[in-house]
């Protein structure tokens, strides 16, 4: 752990406040997070119906590639009245929160830094601003690469019908698509953080690259838990999700093992330095 400076005893010094101001320091930041989050939702609700079609873009392409010449054009269904604006609701508050994130990430923060030393501060920013690059990976990982599959896996279960038997053929309804597609949004930005995490507490000294090596079987089978858990409940989806994270526990492992070979370095350094002082 870094020495402590008299320049970081006197600013934890200064920053120092009654109970009472702390709570209006809280408060204020969380008004200004939810009237950040509340203008972000009011643009994205106007533009709630082209980010509908941008989601539902990979259906309108699965369906457009098994498309039976001379048929019908393929459409989706709502089953109550007001489905499509409550979907382009949740439409607009997916947008808000994904929009407004970075703006309530930096008033958590500038509520949270005072209170810490400047070298923690300057520890802490990497993975403040590695937090959201991780969701968009993870997010667009599933747009990109998984939600294309995924569909066209289900698709592969319709059936033409005939010899007695009823086709069957999806309809899918608006608000049941955008649950599906916002679930696996989410579970894929938040699972891509592990690196972030496991970084962010072998830099604090909480768990070490030998010990994330030894649990390595132990977090093989809890990946595939929280795969089966935050995924929809097909093989397919779990997989998909598994192995990615998987993958970035290895790179975890060799993140932490990173940062242990610059502490033992700065650390030898900083013992060589303090016997020439001597």
């Amino acid at each position: 752990m870094a020495s402590l400076t008299p320049e970081d005893e006197a600013e934890i010094e200064a920053s120092k406040a009654p109970l009472l101001d702390h709570l209006t320091e809280l408060r204020n930041r969380l008004v200004k997070a939810l009237l950040a989050f509340f203008i972000a939702f009011l643009i994205c609700f106007a533009f709630a119906k082209p980010i509908y079609g941008f989601l539902t873009q990979p259906l309108a392409d699965a369906f457009a590639a098994t498309a039976t010449p001379g048929a019908p054009a393929r459409h989706m269904i709502m089953t109550a009245l007001y489905e499509t604006f409550f979907t382009y609701v949740k439409v607009g508050m997916f947008g808000a929160l994904c929009l407004a994130f970075p703006f309530m990430a930096i008033q958590i923060w500038l509520f949270i830094a005072p209170g810490l030393y400047r070298h923690e501060r300057a520890a802490f920013w990497p993975f403040l601003a590695a937090t959201p690059v991780m969701f968009i990976v993870g997010a667009s990982f599933v747009y990109y690469v998984m939600l294309p599959y995924a569909i066209r896996f289900f698709l592969g279960y319709e059936t033409t019908g005939g010899n007695g038997e009823l086709p069957i053929q999806l309809e899918a309804r608006v608000g049941e698509y955008l649950g599906f597609v916002m679930t696996l949004i989410f579970a894929f930005g938040l699972c891509f953080e592990l690196p972030v995490l496991l970084t962010l507490l072998g830099r604090i000294g909480i768990v070490s690259s030998a010990g994330l090596k030894s649990a390595r079987r132990y977090a093989i089978v809890g990946v595939f838990v929280v795969a089966a858990i935050v995924t929809p409940p097909d093989v397919f989806s779990q997989v998909s999700l598994a192995v990615p994270l998987v993958l970035l526990y290895e790179i975890s492992i060799w993140l932490v093992r990173w940062m242990e070979i610059g502490r033992a370095k700065r650390d030898k350094e900083s013992e060589s330095t303090s016997v020439q002082t001597q």
